[in-house]
């Protein structure tokens, strides 16, 4: 079992947490967005807006995260929007999935701009969406992101889910300049990059690409995966609520552990 595996392991062992509210930003099943932490709407606190990963495919949907999206609005008191986008194999793909993104942000309860807080292809459209609608978004916290779709591609990660994503192998070239953020001017938000060094899943080399073409900050997190810094109660989600907060300590609470990344 791999690092990830057993990171895997862990984060589905939470098991699914239900949203306090949930409203849709389009007709398509799958334009909706579930809202954790209400209570602290309209406090003037930027909304944390959570894109889950999955390599845009409509077998992984945002329930994995649920368990993040609660620890974080509990740990942070802070409003969570855990996104859903449509995705590849449900009416998703090029460009319905980067369509979705920008009424997504502009459907969010509270002031803009917003938190923007993505995990391994959710980070992706984190980096998308902060170079697109760079009004709506006050910082990104981008977790194992597939940052350079080109290097994905090149390295057919999963079974080449850029080219799913992008219509077929042949249409990646052409399409690059219209989805890899590497191809995008930075965006003007603040970038905070978070990568665990054995990460199988998603090569931290794609985030040490992006980190040199975004002069973003860059932090790798030794002795860990993929899915570490998406599940509560580890250190590496410490530094993840970390990051979220805005560089301040988390409220505590019972999901944070010590709130410093262990190894």
């Amino acid at each position: 079992m791999t690092p990830d595996d057993a990171e895997l392991d862990a984060l589905l062992a939470h098991g699914p947490v239900a949203p306090e509210r949930s409203f849709r930003y389009g007709d398509h099943p799958s334009q909706v967005v579930d809202l954790y932490g209400t209570a602290y709407e309209g406090t003037g606190a930027p909304v944390i807006a959570l894109l889950h990963g999955g390599f845009w495919r409509e077998r992984y949907d945002r329930t994995h995260l649920s368990p993040l999206a609660a620890a974080l609005a509990a740990d942070l008191g802070r409003c969570v929007a855990l996104v859903e986008y449509r995705r590849v194999g449900g009416g998703g793909g090029f460009p319905a999935t980067f369509d979705d993104l920008p009424p997504a942000l502009a459907a969010l309860p509270g002031a803009r701009p917003v938190t923007l807080v993505g995990h391994s292809a959710g980070g992706h459209l984190a980096l998308w969406a902060a170079a697109r609608c760079p009004a709506a978004v006050a910082s990104v916290v981008a977790v194992s992101p597939v940052a350079d779709l080109a290097l994905a591609h090149e390295l057919a990660l999963s079974d080449d889910a850029v080219g799913e994503l992008l219509g077929g192998a042949d249409l990646v070239a052409q399409r690059l300049d219209e989805t890899d953020p590497m191809r995008m001017p930075p965006p003007p938000a603040p970038v905070t990059l978070l990568h665990g060094a054995l990460d199988t899943t998603v090569p931290a080399e794609l985030s040490r690409r992006y980190a040199q073409h975004a002069t973003g900050e860059l932090r790798e997190l030794p002795g860990t995966g993929h899915y570490a810094p998406v599940t509560p109660g580890t250190g590496a989600y410490g530094v993840l609520a970390g990051a979220a907060a805005g560089g301040e300590a988390p409220r505590t609470g019972e999901h944070t552990g010590d709130r410093s990344y262990q190894g």
